[in-house]
C-alpha cells in the first residue's frame, strides 16, 4: 500500500464525497459493513454491492488494545483509518468519535488521509454546543475543499437512561433537524428501533435522511429502507462475529480439531 500526499488525499476525498452523498440520497438503502484495518476493509470492499467502506470507531480502538470513547490517541485512530483507505478505492466514511475534542481539527485531518465523510456523536451535550460541533465539523470541509458528508449521530436513545421513550424520540427528532441545518447529510440515531419508532424519525427528520444500527433485534436492512431510511451500518458487530469465529475456532483446535475445510485465504495483502 502506498500512502497518498495530503493534496491526493484531499483531491481524493473531495470526489468521493459527491460519491458518498449520492449513495445515502438514493432509493436504496446504502448497507455498510464496518472495518477495523487494512485485511478487513480489503475483504468487504471486494464483496458485491460494497458501494462504501465504514470504519469502526469501537473496532479500530479493540485492535489497538483500547476501550472505546475516545481513548485511542487520534494519531493511531486516523493511522488505522489512513491504511483502510489506502486499501480501497472506494468512499471511506469513518467513524470519528464525538470528534476528540476539537471536531474541525479532527475532520481536516481526516480529510488529510483520504476520508470523505464521517459519524460524528453528540454525546447528549446541550443542543447549542452540539450543533456547534457538527457545524465545526462542516466548515472543516468547506476549508479544505470537500463537501464532507457527515452522519451527524445524536446519542438520544442510547444515553436515555430512565427517560421516557417518546421523549427519547423527540429529542432525537429536534436534535436531528438542527444538525440538518448545521450543513449534516444525515442523522445517525442509535438504537434498537421498531418499525412504527422508525416511521416517526422519517417523519420527524426527513425520508433518505435517517441511518440506523443493525443490531441483535432490530429490523432488516429492507425493512428499513422501505420506510424511507439512508443508511444501515453495524458497528462493532461484523468485528465481534469475526472474534467469535476465532474463539470457537481456538477452542476446537484446542480439542484436537483441525482447520475448516473450504477456509479462504483472505490475509494476502
Amino acid at each position: 500500500m502506498n500512502a497518498q500526499t495530503a493534496p491526493e488525499s484531499t483531491a481524493r476525498a473531495a470526489g468521493d464525497a459527491q460519491t458518498l452523498a449520492a449513495l445515502y440520497a438514493a432509493p436504496e438503502i446504502l448497507r455498510v459493513v464496518n472495518v477495523w484495518d487494512a485485511v478487513s476493509a480489503r475483504v468487504v470492499a471486494e464483496l458485491p454491492g460494497t458501494r462504501a467502506i465504514a470504519t469502526a470507531g469501537h473496532g479500530i480502538a479493540a485492535s489497538h488494545g483500547y476501550p472505546d470513547g475516545e481513548r485511542i490517541p487520534l494519531d493511531v485512530m486516523l493511522a488505522a483509518v489512513e491504511r483502510i483507505t489506502a486499501t480501497t478505492a472506494l468512499p471511506v466514511t469513518a467513524d470519528l468519535d464525538g470528534g476528540f475534542g476539537d471536531a474541525g481539527e479532527t475532520v481536516r485531518r481526516a480529510i488529510g488521509v483520504g476520508v470523505s465523510g464521517a459519524n460524528i456523536e453528540d454525546q447528549l451535550r446541550p443542543l447549542d454546543a452540539s450543533v456547534a460541533v457538527m457545524r465545526a465539523a462542516i466548515s472543516a470541509g468547506e476549508r479544505e475543499g470537500v463537501p464532507f458528508v457527515l452522519n451527524a449521530r445524536t446519542d438520544a436513545l442510547v444515553r436515555a437512561g430512565d427517560r421516557p421513550r417518546a421523549e427519547s424520540i423527540a429529542d432525537a427528532i429536534e436534535r436531528g433537524r438542527a444538525y440538518l441545518d448545521a450543513g449534516a447529510q444525515c442523522v445517525f440515531v442509535p438504537g434498537v428501533l421498531t418499525a412504527d419508532e422508525t416511521r416517526e424519525l422519517v417523519a420527524g427528520i426527513g425520508e433518505r435522511r435517517i441511518s440506523v444500527i443493525g443490531l441483535p433485534g432490530a429490523l432488516a436492512a429492507a425493512e428499513y429502507e422501505a420506510l424511507g431510511v439512508a443508511r444501515i451500518s453495524y458497528g462493532p458487530m461484523p468485528q465481534n462475529v469475526a472474534l467469535t469465529a476465532l474463539k470457537r475456532l481456538g477452542e476446537s483446535l484446542a480439542s484436537d480439531g483441525v482447520i475448516p475445510e473450504g477456509t479462504e485465504m483472505l490475509n494476502n495483502l
